[in-house]
């Protein structure tokens, strides 16, 4: 982990075909993180697949499956420097059944880059993943306007799709003049890393100025601790070892802590004897830090994946039903009361019974659309109760945003996404 200076989680989105991983292996190429040997190789490659203009995208495709099928298909994390911040550029794939990789993405994002071709313009999956953005939480966006090559640099269709993605982002709440809107021809490398010759009109910033402008995240240390376990090892001579990262709060050697909702539902309490993180021994951990640690009082039966960490006078929130604000992205009819599919939420798989829709919202403006309607369908939002089949932990939007999201999931692929808005406590 490059010390010092501040990270920063990236997700690239948009619609299929868009040059989502084009831009991102332009972007790494450009600036020096993949060497010659292995671009080209890439080229080879992608010559032989009959993919010739592919190779950008294969940086980010390192499964031979998908150098076949030329899509996106898992997440692919990639480390990248400026001289300002450290980057995972997370490339979360277009295609539906992959959205729960955006959502349940190992690190939720701090800053999206949208990438929207211009000879394309906004399509379905560019609204739905600009309102996931903005659902879960993602404060800082970038569009770049893509494929500006397939349309002669023309300054007439940048402003055209400029004009339209502004009221797209006015619909979900993000301020269009707070986001850079960057012309490029990812796969030409115009206006990724170098500057475009060919804009002499644009006088804004290239992609990778754009994103050294970001503002750095702010870590929610200010917040009570909640650590969710990702893992639990048992190691010889040590004992018991959860691993998982720290989402708010400070995490400290002898600090009296509890997991809930562990084994019992009533939690477990104990002392933390030692952290560490990339074999190094810490005395403290904050938020975003990935950590093994030990805790005097922990057994091997005590605690599992799922779990949450908190301080032992404030503990994580164990909820026996939970009010959320959720929209439905790609179910096969429509959801109904009775309806009970498996909530992701942190690192917990819970099966959730929705036990009454509240109502359909406006999902810009929050306004009631229908109040307690039969059903729910693709594209709505809504406001719907929820009952857990087993104790889990889940926390208000307002009080502790970073276990508050979740994805709703059935029969292998997302069908809605949301976030808590109020609970009953256990």
């Amino acid at each position: 982990m490059a010390k010092g200076k501040p990270h920063i989680n990236l997700v690239f989105i948009g619609h299929v075909d868009h040059g989502k991983s084009t831009t991102v292996g332009r972007l790494l190429y450009d600036s020096g993180n993949i060497d010659e040997q292995a671009m080209r190789k890439l080229k080879d490659k992608a010559q032989q697949l009959g993919k010739a203009g592919f190779e950008f995208a294969f940086i980010m495709d390192n499964l031979k499956e998908e150098q076949e099928r030329g899509v996106t298909i898992d997440l692919a994390h990639k480390k990248f420097e400026t001289d300002k911040y450290y980057f995972t550029i997370i490339d979360a794939p277009g295609h539906k059944d992959f959205i729960k990789n955006m959502i349940t993405g190992t690190s939720q994002a701090d800053a999206a880059v949208l990438v929207i071709a211009a000879n394309d313009g906004i399509m379905a999956q560019t609204k739905e993943h600009i309102f996931l953005a903005r659902t879960l939480g993602v404060q800082q966006l970038i569009i770049a306007i893509n494929k500006m090559d397939m349309k002669d640099y023309s300054e007439a269709v940048y402003k055209k799709v400029s004009t339209e993605i502004d009221a797209l982002m006015k619909t979900v709440g993000y301020k269009p003049e707070e986001v850079k809107k960057i012309p490029l021809a990812s796969l030409l490398g115009d206006n990724v890393f170098k500057k475009s010759e060919k804009m002499g009109w644009y006088k804004g910033p290239t992609l990778l100025e754009g994103i050294n402008e970001l503002k750095e995240p702010e870590k929610p240390t200010n917040l009570p601790l909640r650590l969710p376990i990702q893992d639990v090892y048992n190691i010889t001579g040590i004992g018991v070892v959860p691993v998982g990262r720290v989402e708010t709060g400070i995490f400290k050697v002898g600090q009296k802590v509890m997991a809930v909702p562990g084994r019992e539902g009533k939690g477990v309490a104990g002392e933390v004897k030692s952290i560490e993180m990339h074999h190094e021994q810490m005395q403290e951990a904050v938020p975003g830090d990935n950590v093994g640690f030990s805790v005097r009082g922990f057994g091997k039966k005590d605690i599992a994946r799922g779990d949450v960490i908190g301080p032992a006078d404030a503990p994580p929130t164990v909820a026996t039903e939970f009010t959320a604000q959720i929209v439905v992205l790609n179910h096969p009819s429509v959801m109904t009361t009775g309806y009970t599919p498996v909530f992701h939420i942190h690192t917990a798989q819970v099966a959730c019974q929705i036990i009454e829709i509240v109502k359909k919202i406006n999902p810009a403006t929050g306004e009631t659309l229908q109040d307690k309607p039969d059903f729910i369908k693709n594209g709505d939002a809504a406001i719907i109760k929820v009952k857990p089949v087993q104790p889990m932990v889940i926390e208000k939007q307002k009080e502790i945003p970073q276990l508050a999201r979740f994805a709703i999931r059935d029969s292998g692929q997302t069908v809605a996404a949301g976030m808590c808005i109020d609970l009953v406590k256990k």
